[in-house]
């Protein structure tokens, strides 16, 4: 049984071997100059095509989400082109290096399969729009402004001026939260103020605070007391600004509430902790 074995897996090695061999002997100078000079002449109108779509999708209406993923794909499928012409310069059977591209992509596709789910997953981002090139997201635990969507993760840019690279399939995996969607946000802020100052006083101090031109006056606001806390009233201060400027008005506001209440007398209260000693008795 095991000269049975042996015997037709020879054969097999010597036929690709007497297989290579002819190639190798049928390839002549000349086909090597022609196979070198059609890579370089593929190679460089790769890269003139790659820069005109550049320049074309820069002028079209196309979602620019969209033209890092279009440019992949077509540098992809130039380069398998490229590859398909120097094998036939060579004398290379093309079927039959496809029959061998086929087999080696399955292969590939098995040993690379989270870069297959983040392919996908790049797609469904562009298909679905969560988001776009421009918004401001938080992706489970990273925030910044997108940057580029590409075929295997998503580019952020933070507000520290980071640049996060997020695999695809992590982003469609998580909450994603998109901030730039909605022309207005919603600004909410919960102040502290002690028992002893007075709620009208507290909310006419809020409503100074809130005067400033980033908050929209024809949305509704709210100012109210909101809960009793073991060492202080807790006041909702609510209003409206637009998603542009949302930041700057929480940072003024918080700024502003503080001013307000000193202005007032206003304690901004925390917790204390009181140690009473009970003296002890002597005998």
């Amino acid at each position: 049984m095991l000269t049975t074995t042996l015997i037709p897996d020879t054969a097999e090695v010597e036929k690709n071997l007497s297989a290579l061999q002819k190639f190798l002997d049928s390839i002549s100078l000349t086909k090597i100059v022609t196979a070198l000079v059609l890579l370089a002449v593929c190679l460089l109108m790769t890269k003139l095509i790659l820069k005109g779509q550049d320049k074309l999708l820069g002028r079209s209406k196309l979602d620019k989400s969209l033209h890092g993923l279009t440019r992949s794909f077509t540098k992809i499928l130039l380069l398998f082109i490229t590859v398909m012409v120097v094998a036939g310069s060579l004398g290379i059977d093309t079927s039959s290096l496809l029959a061998v591209l086929s087999v080696a992509g399955l292969a590939a596709s098995l040993a690379l399969q989270d870069s297959l789910s983040n392919l996908a997953s790049g797609i469904n981002i562009l298909l679905t729009k969560p988001f776009v090139v421009g918004d401001f997201v938080t992706a489970g635990t990273y925030s910044g402004t997108v940057q580029e969507i590409r075929i295997a993760y998503t580019q952020l840019s933070t507000p520290e001026n980071q640049v996060v690279m997020i695999p695809n399939r992590t982003v469609t995996a998580s909450v994603i939260i998109n901030y730039s969607t909605q022309s207005k946000r919603r600004l909410d802020l919960t102040v502290s103020a002690s028992y002893d100052a007075p709620t009208e006083l507290v909310l006419e101090a809020l409503r100074e605070a809130a005067a400033i031109p980033q908050v929209l006056p024809d949305e509704p606001s709210m100012f109210r007391l909101s809960g009793y806390g073991d060492s202080a009233i807790n006041y909702l201060l609510r209003v409206w600004t637009t998603t542009a400027d949302y930041w700057d008005a929480y940072f003024d506001i918080l700024e502003r509430v503080r001013t307000s209440f000193e202005a007032r007398g206003i304690e901004m209260t925390y917790p204390h902790l009181n140690v009473h000693m009970a003296p002890t008795e002597t005998s």
